[in-house]
């Protein structure tokens, strides 16, 4: 999810929801849809998302409750999902993987252990995006008619990119890479109860008195999900670095350090694998009875688990005014 080391830089600051009204979002959708499934997990008997084939869609649960969010703000969400994986972030992928197994042993370990509670914490920690959840999502989002692209590689990249172009007001990610990949404004903690954190691209370069490319080579010595970064860099040491040297490349000459991979993944956050081959529909129209009867009926989830969510979906169509919707 990029270094947290980046919230130390970044020009951060809350905003309301009622403040993005109209506004377009390209939402890294992995990366929301993940902690609305994780959550649904940890809070919810698993029978209730589970198929009779044995088949898994807490994601359509967590899409339910978490969609309403943006139709009530009258804000509307582009679901933008990972394509392959950049070779050089397979550290991290390799990292990630490992900490799902430990969740898993520590899991099964609870359940042994007669602790319910703690064994369904764990479990959220294992979850994954299986082929099931990245079909079923996609579905209710066809059936509720919200726009959703395939980027080439990284999610959080072709958000950064709509953003950057213009095709979206905000990139919306918990990923701090999503600022170095370009995004003007990002949005973050969209899922959370509160109001959403905007990060902000060129405040952040005014405050630090420093251009994009010298936010990416701080961000290097850091560490990224694309590197591990220098050891004893910092927020304050890394700024202060290239402020003083300029580049990534004088600060490891002059500071005797050295940044693996440095000019590869300068590269990626400069000229990243983006895509805009895509025509987006923002006129949103749903057909709420298609959408209930796929999570219910085709996918077996209990109405109680939903209903709320899909009559939040609906009366915010009369708040907002767009009474075109179905």
């Amino acid at each position: 999810m990029g270094n947290a080391d980046l919230r130390a830089v970044a020009v951060i600051e809350d905003v309301s929801f009622e403040e993005l009204a109209g506004s377009v979002v390209a939402v890294d959708a992995h990366n929301w849809l993940y902690r609305y499934l994780t959550t649904t997990v940890k809070f919810t008997n698993e029978s209730v998302y589970t198929t009779q084939s044995n088949e898994e869609v807490a994601n359509l649960i967590g899409l339910v409750q978490g969609l309403p969010k943006f139709f009530e703000a009258d804000v509307t969400p582009v679901m933008v999902f990972d394509g392959g994986v950049t070779d050089l972030k397979s550290d991290e992928v390799e990292r990630r993987r490992e900490q799902r197994e430990r969740a898993e042993e520590k899991q099964q370990a609870a359940e042994d252990a007669g602790e319910p509670v703690e064994a369904a914490r764990l479990e959220a920690r294992t979850q994954r995006l299986t082929e099931t959840i990245h079909e079923t999502t996609r579905g209710l989002l066809d059936r509720l008619d919200v726009p959703y692209i395939e980027a080439p590689a990284e999610g959080e990249a072709q958000c950064a990119h709509m953003a950057a172009i213009g095709d979206a007001d905000y990139a919306g990610s918990e990923d701090y890479d999503t600022m170095t990949f370009g995004s003007p404004r990002t949005l973050r903690q969209l899922t959370s109860k509160g109001n959403p954190e905007l990060m902000d691209l060129q405040a952040t370069l005014e405050k630090h008195d420093i251009a994009y490319e010298q936010l990416v080579d701080v961000a290097l010595l850091m560490g990224t999900d694309f590197n591990e970064g220098v050891s004893g860099y910092g927020p304050k040491t890394a700024v202060k670095a290239v402020k003083a040297h300029g580049d990534i490349w004088a600060v490891m000459e002059a500071e005797d350090v050295y940044v693996e991979n440095a000019d590869r993944v300068r590269e990626l956050f400069f000229d990243p694998p983006v895509t805009d081959d895509y025509d987006l529909d923002l006129d949103i129209d749903p057909d709420m009875q298609a959408a209930r009867e796929y999570v219910t009926d085709t996918w077996e989830v209990p109405a109680g688990e939903v209903e709320r969510g899909f009559e939040r979906i609906e009366e915010s169509l009369v708040q907002t005014g767009l009474d075109d919707w179905t």
